[in-house]
């Protein structure tokens, strides 16, 4: 049960370091307004000069950050170099925490490590964000925040993060998940579970392989969405006889209205979820680990933890990838997403096929500290 582990050798690690250390150096001599790139990370310079970049680096670090190729649906990568002295404490909000990446003085460690996140999500992929998620960057910053202690999001401390698919309401959600830990002394869980090692009946995949009930979106996009509307989804499909092997899963269970369902269904569905806990593997990422999730086989949460908002809480850094040679259930295409667009700098042109919407140019991200109709909180 244990999850695939994979160690990044020193000299990638310090080469990814000092390319992003390079670039910052570049964009900051060639620069009129650093801190817009900074804000947003999708300004066309910045998108540029790392596609012209990403090259230099080894062919072996993008074979490294592959998506996860065994049963767990999960992969550990560690020993990518970070000193946890080099960020300053943890921020308050993301907010802050995007103020300092466009702040000189804070920026060097801050807006560099931003980078190594896009560099190693553009060897794993392309690198995507949400218009109405974290001012649209394509890094968000995952901490405990005051007064969401006990929600469903990513700021949330005292309550169980229930296992979910990311973004699972959404036909353009993320195939590869990628969590970097910046700092986590309490060694706080982040669980993982996948659905290829889950123990059902063919009866039961069957009935949680017809679309039955809609998956609405979460706390971090806010309201608005009712006017959109809201299809039944399947919970878990396969291209084969509905075996195990190859199961496929989209699941959330705290957006999913479960009272809208029959008994069968939601018994089918109370068993995945039982099998579910019953394979979950618990991670506690230490500073510069790299937790890959598929996010077509494996759900992932949090245990609960105690918040001390004194800059020394759990840190970590979360970026969304697509994986272009990928594809996704043909139906998925007719779904309107409830609205909510993509910020896909990376992409050229649009694969309605993949995407299922049209994605927001770079021009559209939105700006931090911006409260946007559907919602500003982070969820991981």
């Amino acid at each position: 049960m244990d999850i695939e582990r994979r160690e990044l050798p020193p000299r990638l690690g310090q080469a990814v370091r000092a390319l992003a250390r390079e670039i910052c150096r570049d964009l900051d001599a060639a620069a009129a307004d650093p801190a817009r790139r900074a804000r947003t990370l999708t300004d066309p310079a910045l998108v540029a000069h790392l596609d012209a970049r990403v090259d230099e680096l080894p062919a072996e670090l993008s074979h490294l950050l592959r998506a996860p190729s065994g049963s767990a649906g999960a992969a550990i990568l560690s020993r990518l170099p970070v000193t946890d002295t080099e960020f300053g404490p943890t921020p308050a909000t993301w907010g802050e925490a995007a103020a300092w990446a466009g702040d000189r003085e804070l920026r060097a460690a801050s807006f560099e490590f931003d980078i190594v996140m896009m560099l190693l999500g553009r060897c794993a992929g392309e690198p995507f964000g949400w218009q109405g998620q974290q001012g649209g960057r394509l890094v968000n910053n995952i901490l405990p925040s005051h007064g969401h202690e006990d929600e469903q999001s990513g700021a949330s401390s005292k309550t169980l993060l229930a296992p979910h698919s990311e973004d699972a309401f959404h036909p353009a959600r993320s195939h590869l998940l990628m969590l970097a830990c910046l700092r986590n002394p309490d060694r706080v869980g982040t669980t993982v579970s996948s659905v290829r090692r889950v123990e059902l009946t063919g009866a039961q995949l069957r009935v949680l392989g017809v679309p039955t009930l809609p998956i609405l979106p979460d706390v971090s996009y806010g309201s608005g969405y009712q006017r959109h509307d809201a299809p039944p989804v399947p919970t878990v499909w396969s291209e084969s006889s509905y075996g195990t092997a190859d199961l496929t899963i989209r699941y959330d269970p705290a957006y999913t209205p479960l009272d809208d369902a029959d008994p069968e269904f939601r018994f089918a569905y109370a068993r995945l979820g039982a099998e579910l806990e019953r394979v979950c593997v618990t991670a506690a990422l230490d500073p510069g680990e790299i937790l890959l999730v598929d996010n077509d086989v494996a759900v992932h949460g949090r245990v609960p933890f105690t918040a001390r908002y004194d800059g020394t809480d759990r840190w970590l850094k979360r970026v969304n990838i697509r994986l272009p040679e990928r594809r996704r259930r043909a139906a998925e295409a007719d779904e309107n997403g409830y609205g909510q667009q993509i910020v896909a700098p990376f992409r050229v042109g649009t694969d309605r096929q993949a995407t299922g919407v049209h994605a927001t140019p770079a021009a559209g991200a939105g700006r931090d500290g911006t409260t946007y109709e559907r919602g500003s909180v982070e969820r991981p």
